[in-house]
């Protein structure tokens, strides 16, 4: 539910780490992330499902932010009533440190050769 339809906000074009985000807390953004719900869109570890893939490589912080305070499409806006400023960079630090998924020619199961 958290971030619906990002990837019309440039989900390809951030670099994420390097767009002026807040240290944030990882740990504490995954247990948010949980808590409040993204998980059932966009997957445990922000691959998508319901809505769009989120990580890893997010978005620039700067456009994650505008895009959770005032999303387009089916997502609701994500106030400071409901996620702090802090809460928002503690669930953008956790989306940082989901790495990428492992090249299917290096799965053994999927390279029976």
């Amino acid at each position: 539910m958290l971030l619906a339809s990002i990837a019309a906000q440039g989900q390809g074009t951030g670099s994420g780490a390097g767009s002026a985000a807040p240290a944030g807390n990882a740990q504490n953004g995954k247990k948010l992330y949980n808590a409040i719900g993204c998980w059932q869109c966009h997957g445990y570890s922000g691959q998508g499902g319901a809505a769009t893939k989120i990580a890893p490589n997010p978005i620039s912080y700067p456009s994650f932010t505008k895009y959770i305070r005032a999303p387009k499409g089916q997502m609701p806006p994500y106030t400071t009533k409901v996620l702090s400023e802090s809460g928002l960079g503690d669930i953008y630090a956790f989306l940082l440190t989901i790495p990428r998924p492992p090249d299917p020619k290096t799965i053994p199961l999927l390279n029976p050769n």
